[in-house]
Formats: C-alpha cells, sequence, structure tokens
C-alpha cells in the first residue's frame, strides 16, 4: 500500500525531496488516514451485523423478538446521537491543541470501546447492567467516530502537496471502503462455519477482538507522524491560536459551514445502498425477493471497487478541479439510486448485482473521493478540523435517518414501492448538488489562503 501512495506518476523527480524538506509527509498521513477510517467502519458494520443477529437474543431477551431487535438496533442509532455532540469537543480540541492529538486519541478511544464491547457480560450474567454498558460503549465509539474523519482529513490535507491534496486527501474515504470491506470478511466465516452454541457464546466476540490488531498498528503509524507545518507555523506559533476556535467558526464561516452541512447529504446514498435496500429488496413483501447473499456481495464487491478507485478520482479532482466530479458523482447518485431501488422489485438477481455495484462503487465513490479535500478547502488552518468535523457529523445525521424515512414512504399514496425512497434519494442529491455549486472552485489556491 505504501508503494501506491507514495504517487510513482508524481510530476518531477525532485517532488519527494521538497515535500520532506518542507516538514511534510504526505505518504505517512494517507496511510495513518487510510488505517484509521477502516478502523472505524470495520468496527461499524460488525456492530450493525452482530447486533442483528446475536445482540437481541443476548443483551435484550423477551419473548418478542421485534421488540428485542429493536431495542438492539436502538443502541446502533446512539452513535449517530453521541456523533454531532463529540464533533464540538474533537473539532475544539483539534484545532486547539493538534490533528495529531485528535488522531491517536480517536484512533485509541475507538479501538479499546471496539474491543470491550467482545468483552462485556451478557443479560443472564448481569441483567441490567450488559445493556447499559453496551450503550456506554457505543457513546465513547459515536465520540470517536466524530473526530476520527475529520482529524484524518485535515491531517493528510495539510501534509498533501499543494497540487496533489486531492489524491492524498482521499485516502481517508479509500480506508473507509476497506472497512466495509474487512468487516463482512471477518464475521461471515465465523457465523457460517462456527456451530450455533459456539457461536452465541463466544465466537461473535472476535470480530471486536481482532480489532486491536488495526489499533496497534495505526498507533505505530500515528504516534511517528509530525504535526502538520500548517498548524505549525499559522495556528500553534503565531497569534492565530484561539483559546476557542469554535467561536471563529461560528462568527467568521456560518457560510461555509452551512455549505458542507448540505453537501453531506449525499451520504444518504450510502445508507440507502446499505440498509434500506437490504431491508427492502429481501423483504417477504417482494413478489420475488433478492436473495441475502446476492444483497450482501454487491456490498462487498462495490466497496473493494470504491476502496481501489477513490485515489484515482481524488486525482482527477486535482486536474479539473473539484466540483465537477463531485457534481458529477450527484448526479450519477441520482440515475442509479432510482435504477438500483427499481432493480430490487424486478426479481432480477443479475439486475440487481450489476446496478448496485454501478451506484456503489462508482458514482457513490466519486463523491466519497470529491468530500474530503472539498470540504478542508472552506476553511483555514484554523478553523479546519472544527469546520469539517461540525458539517459533516450533522449533515451525516440525515444519513442516519434516512432509512427509517425511506421504509416509512415505501407504497405510500398508491405509488410503486420504489418511487418515493427514489424521489428521497435524489432530493438530498439535488441539495446536496445546489451547495456544492454554491462553493468556490479553489483546487488551485494555496494552502495559506483558504477560507480568506
Amino acid at each position: 500500500m505504501s508503494e501506491v501512495i507514495s504517487g510513482r506518476n508524481r510530476v518531477g523527480g525532485e517532488t519527494g525531496h521538497r515535500e520532506e524538506a518542507a516538514g511534510t509527509n504526505p505518504r505517512k498521513a494517507a496511510l495513518a488516514a487510510w488505517f484509521g477510517s477502516a478502523l472505524e467502519y470495520y468496527d461499524f458494520f460488525v456492530y450493525g451485523t452482530v447486533a442483528a443477529l446475536v445482540f437481541p437474543k443476548i443483551f435484550f431477551p423477551t419473548n418478542d423478538p421485534s421488540t428485542a431487535l429493536f431495542a438492539s438496533m436502538a443502541t446502533f442509532g446512539v452513535a449517530y446521537i453521541a456523533r454531532p455532540l463529540g464533533s464540538f469537543l474533537m473539532g475544539h480540541y483539534g484545532d486547539r491543541l493538534g490533528r495529531k492529538v485528535v488522531m491517536v486519541g480517536t484512533l485509541l478511544l475507538m479501538g479499546v470501546s471496539t474491543f470491550l464491547i467482545g468483552c462485556l457480560p451478557t443479560y443472564e450474567t448481569a441483567g441490567l447492567l450488559a445493556p447499559a454498558l453496551l450503550v456506554l460503549m457505543r457513546i465513547l465509539q459515536g465520540l470517536s467516530a466524530a473526530g476520527e474523519q475529520a482529524g484524518a482529513n485535515a491531517m493528510s490535507f495539510e501534509h498533501a502537496p499543494a497540487h496533489r491534496r486531492g489524491y492524498f486527501t482521499s485516502w481517508t474515504l479509500s480506508g473507509t471502503q476497506g472497512g466495509q470491506v474487512l468487516a463482512p470478511a471477518v464475521v461471515l466465516p465465523l457465523a457460517a462455519f462456527l456451530p450455533q452454541e459456539d457461536w452465541m457464546s463466544w465466537g461473535w466476540r472476535v470480530p471486536f477482538w481482532l480489532s486491536i490488531v488495526v489499533v496497534a498498528v495505526g498507533f505505530m503509524i500515528r504516534r511517528q507522524l509530525e504535526e502538520t507545518p500548517a498548524f505549525r507555523n499559522e495556528v500553534k506559533s503565531s497569534a492565530n491560536a484561539d483559546k476557542i476556535p469554535l467561536k471563529v467558526l461560528f462568527t467568521d464561516y456560518r457560510p461555509e459551514l452551512l455549505q458542507v452541512f448540505f453537501a453531506a447529504f449525499v451520504a444518504s446514498i450510502g445508507t440507502t445502498f446499505t440498509v434500506f435496500a437490504l431491508s427492502f429488496g429481501t423483504s417477504s413483501d417482494r413478489a420475488v425477493p433478492i436473495n441475502a447473499s446476492t444483497m450482501l456481495w454487491i456490498a462487498i464487491v462495490a466497496n473493494l471497487i470504491a476502496a481501489l478507485t477513490i485515489p484515482l478520482w481524488g486525482a482527477l479532482t486535482d486536474r479539473i478541479g473539484r466540483k465537477p466530479v463531485f457534481l458529477a458523482g450527484n448526479v450519477g447518485c441520482v440515475v442509479f439510486a432510482a435504477l438500483f431501488l427499481w432493480s430490487l422489485t424486478t426479481g432480477n438477481n443479475a439486475l440487481v448485482f450489476a446496478v448496485g455495484v454501478i451506484l456503489g462503487g462508482v458514482f457513490f465513490a466519486i463523491t466519497c473521493a470529491c468530500w474530503p479535500v472539498t470540504y478542508a478547502e472552506r476553511f483555514p488552518t484554523r478553523v479546519r478540523l472544527s469546520g469539517m468535523a461540525i458539517g459533516t457529523q450533522f449533515g451525516f445525521a440525515v444519513a442516519g435517518f434516512t432509512p427509517l424515512i425511506q421504509s416509512a414512504l415505501v407504497g405510500k399514496w398508491g405509488t410503486a414501492p420504489w418511487v418515493l425512497p427514489a424521489v428521497f434519494s435524489a432530493a438530498t442529491c439535488l441539495i446536496s448538488a445546489v451547495a456544492i455549486a454554491s462553493m468556490r472552485e479553489t483546487f488551485k489556491t494555496p494552502l495559506e489562503k483558504l477560507g480568506k
């Protein structure tokens, strides 16, 4: 991976020397961002899978299985409540003390809380204490997730050479897709091959324990990473060091914050693709339900393609600009989200697979490649991390509620089951596109002039 990140296609043979002489290390920063994001989304999908398959039975035993499942899914949603709150905390310290503090802190917090989930007692042995501890761990994970991507993006962005900011910053989102591939690769073999008794007693704990491996690797990389020169020179060692960066953000950068907030609505395509479509396509209400294994393989293949291609889309933004690539991804998401939801009603597994892979592996991947650098360029160094953290986490909250909204819209007012969910997806993309179009193009703007 380090050879890929090194960017063999860089212009000029002296670029690497100039980067190191300036005190930057873009390759190490990108690698550190990749591992942290991979851990975050590995945890996200491991927890979601186990919460659906195991937790209702061992943490929320009841005579009503639907009530137990609802309670288990509620613990999944707790993290979405904690993330916006955590964005204020992580944003403040990231712009006050530095990017490295947040990157190392969030990695350790996420890793320890994930590992401890695998150590929790069950309801049978600890009673109500067991689900209470589970909720606490989810809150800690949510607080960590709030600063993880923003911290990693700020670090890789500020270490990147000016003409390759899109490429290096996009590795954060390549890591999220890598985590989404890793999670089912770990969980599915255990669930499939372990005896049911072993899976329910100790097997489900293994994926949570394994997160410690990613944490160890990520910590070794991040611990050796230097703080960005931009933060050292423009903030930490100057009069720009604000005691309350959030005050500056909300006083001077409200328009930019709103742009990021609304642009982040496109993330709803991700939860449509991974959450709503899974329940919608496999529902017994469909005339010919889609096989669950087909839906799973769509996610695996699409995320694998996305993980490999996101840096290429990021590099494209360095050549032609952030806005045209970002807007093209949004338009593609409108079209293929509708086609994907429609295909789920046809019962044609091959069609569903093809359209789903194009949606998740191509067009949504384009938006994932664009937003880290696009949002980072909205703010100056002194409030960059807090601006990205707060803007994205409140915008992502819409994505968190998208499956619930789309489920309520299925078949409303006599429409075909897929129509209104597709309309909702299109509306979120349209709002995002308007926000993106309102932004000033900044791919050629020097770092020190951003946000000014």
